[in-house]
This record gives structure tokens, C-alpha cells and sequence, in this order.
């Protein structure tokens, strides 16, 4: 697919959902590389995960924001508060809109549907209205690996039917997708959805399996495996993703011309994940390596005393696998850092971060 060149330096970025996991981590990015300019951050900060690490986060972004030529500026908000995205397109007007606001999880999803609905659906329908209203060069968008729902085929491509989610999250990622190819139709708004598979390191969702397994593991507690370990997920550290991320926001979708001599819609989706899915087993045996090497757990550490074999739980998929031929031809990128590497880096932040930790 053609691609219009954009340049990030000097322009005004809007990134939602940061200081959220992966928010964070594309601003201090942009914070570092670009030469002037200015990136506003834009969460609401809540307590879905301990609200301390996103603290955490954005003090790490405001540090390294005094060392930076770009002005930052961060607004504790919802996506939902349509009078407020509004508010921050008319003033600021950002070029690039990066949305990765969204109520995440896929088991949360099930017992507190109305935060999927406000955030999701309501708050990415504003930051359209604001796309709309005061025309960027490009809206990029956090999709995910979870629209493929059962399918059975792997790996998974962006050509596979995604009609049958298992999740209402999943439904509401797809509903992402769909309404930003309507928005591009009808108001030639250059969109791109991305869907990431299983982000994880350094200062990641609490949420997370790995992240979770090594709270309990350094608490002396047990561990839950779901689907008696035979599970397989296409992990991709956080480093891929944001690489990833730059790379496409510097590259909109081409407005083609169709043979009814109509625009096309300057749409695309994309799938951003290792390519290699690893067994969950071997990924945890991988994590407990780590833990021991950083000194989170001891040497002698009884693993197989601390976890227990379960049943799937609802709304999860027993293989996740992506194809990201398209992303690799179009961009020239392929996620490439090992789970060994990956999971070195965080027990390693872990280690440091929970020793700064008061109590």
C-alpha cells in the first residue's frame, strides 16, 4: 500500500493513553528523538492497575522532558469527556493522533462492561469527531491481537475474517476498526489500526500474566496456568512495539482512487507481534530463569510447589499468532527481541523498581 512521508519533527502529537504502559514508552521516545515540537499526553490515570506505576511512568516522562528541545504537556482526562477532546484539538492542534486510550483486559471485560462501552467506543468516537473537525495528517490506533477471536488458521493475517469475537473487548477493538474506516470514507481522515500481540517488559500492565506470575512467585504464592499450560502467545517486548509504532505514524495511507472514480479510504490495519509464538510453559520456565538470575527468587526456589495446572477462563484464546508480512513490507520492520532478552530487562527494572518501594 503507498504510503505519504510524514515528518514527526516539529509537529504538535497527541498520544492517549499515556503515561498508560505503552504510552509512556512511545513518549519518551519521541521526547528523545525529535529536535523541537510538542507531544501532549492525555490519560485519566485510573485504578484499573495500581495508579502508582502510571505515576511512576509519567514522572519518568517529565524528567525526560526537561532534558528535551519538546515542549510536554500532560492532561489527566478522558477519552469519554467529549467537551474536553475537543477542547484539546481546537487548541492545540495536533498533526498526529496516536489513540491507545482504551479500557484494556479481556477478563475485566466480563464483569464491567461499561468501561469498555464509555472508553473504547464513546472515546474513540470523540477522538474521530476531533480528527474530523480539525483534519490531521494522521490518526494511528490501538487495535489488537484479540479481534481474531477463535480462528482457527495461523498465523493470524489482517486478510482473516474477524466476525466472531469471543470477548466484548475484542468486539469493541474491532468496532475501533470499523468506525475508523467509516471516518476515513466519509472525511478523508488517514487512519491506521494496529494490532498488538501480548506487549510486555519493563514497567508493564500489573495485569499481565508476567507480571502478575512474579508478584505472587516473590510472594511466596502460587500461580495459576491457564489451560493446563497448553497455551501458545506471540509475545512482543515493548521496544518492538514502539518501533513499530514510529515507523507507521511516519507513513499514512495513500486516498486512491477507486474504478467507480470515488476516493478509496486511506485505511489500513496492521499486525505488530514476534511471529514466533512461544508455549507458555517455556515461557514461564524462561521468567523463573530470570527472577533467579536478578535475584528476585532464590536459586532452590520450589516452582513446581507454586503453581497450579487450570481450565481456560472465558474470553481467552489458546493461540495467538501473527503475520506481519504486510507491516515488514510496507515499513521495513519485523519485531525481533527475544523472550530471553525481554524478560532479562524486566526482571531486571522489576528488581530495582520494588526495592524503591516503601514497605
Amino acid at each position: 500500500m503507498g504510503k505519504v512521508k510524514i515528518e514527526l519533527d516539529k509537529k504538535t502529537i497527541l498520544v492517549t493513553g499515556s503515561p498508560g504502559f505503552i504510552g509512556a514508552n512511545l513518549v519518551l521516545r519521541l521526547l528523545k528523538e525529535m529536535s523541537g515540537g510538542t507531544v501532549i499526553s492525555l490519560d485519566n490515570m485510573n485504578d484499573y492497575y495500581d495508579p502508582q506505576l502510571k505515576e511512576y511512568r509519567l514522572r519518568l516522562i517529565e524528567d525526560a522532558a526537561k532534558a528535551s528541545p519538546v515542549r510536554h504537556i500532560f492532561i489527566r482526562g478522558s477519552i469519554a469527556d467529549k467537551a474536553l477532546v475537543d477542547e484539546i484539538f481546537k487548541t492545540h492542534k495536533p498533526s498526529i493522533v496516536v489513540n491507545l486510550a482504551a479500557q484494556a483486559g479481556v477478563r475485566y471485560s466480563i464483569d464491567h462492561p461499561d468501561v469498555y462501552i464509555e472508553s473504547n467506543l464513546i472515546g474513540f468516537y470523540n477522538i474521530l469527531e476531533g480528527c474530523r473537525h480539525h483534519p490531521v495528517e494522521h490518526l494511528v490506533y490501538a487495535s489488537s491481537s484479540s479481534v481474531y477471536g477463535g480462528n482457527k488458521k495461523v498465523p493470524f493475517s489482517v486478510d482473516d475474517k474477524v466476525d466472531n469475537p469471543v470477548s466484548l473487548y475484542a468486539a469493541t477493538k474491532k468496532s475501533n476498526e470499523l468506525l475508523a474506516h467509516a471516518y476515513s470514507k466519509l472525511y478523508s481522515i488517514p487512519s491506521t489500526g494496529l494490532r498488538f500481540f501480548t506487549v510486555y517488559g519493563p514497567a508493564g500492565r500489573p495485569d499481565m500474566f508476567y507480571y502478575s506470575a512474579t508478584q505472587k512467585l516473590a510472594a511466596g504464592q502460587t500461580i495459576r496456568i491457564f489451560n493446563y499450560g497448553n497455551c501458545k502467545r506471540d509475545f512482543t517486548y515493548i521496544d518492538d512495539i514502539v518501533e513499530g509504532v514510529v515507523r507507521v505514524m511516519q507513513g499514512a495511507p495513500e486516498t486512491l482512487i477507486g474504478e467507480d472514480g470515488l476516493p478509496l479510504p486511506p485505511y489500513a490495519v496492521y499486525n505488530i507481534g514476534g511471529g514466533t509464538p512461544e508455549n507458555l510453559l517455556d515461557y514461564i520456565g524462561t521468567l523463573q530463569e530470570e527472577l533467579v538470575r536478578a535475584g528476585i527468587l532464590p536459586a532452590d526456589y520450589d516452582f513446581e510447589g507454586h503453581r497450579e495446572l487450570v481450565g481456560m477462563q472465558p474470553g481467552d484464546v489458546p493461540v495467538t499468532y501473527a503475520d506481519s508480512r504486510a507491516l515488514e513490507e510496507d515499513y521495513g520492520f519485523r519485531p525481533s527481541i527475544g523472550i530471553r532478552d525481554g524478560l532479562r530487562k524486566f526482571a531486571e527494572w522489576y528488581k530495582e523498581y520494588t526495592a524503591d518501594i516503601p514497605g
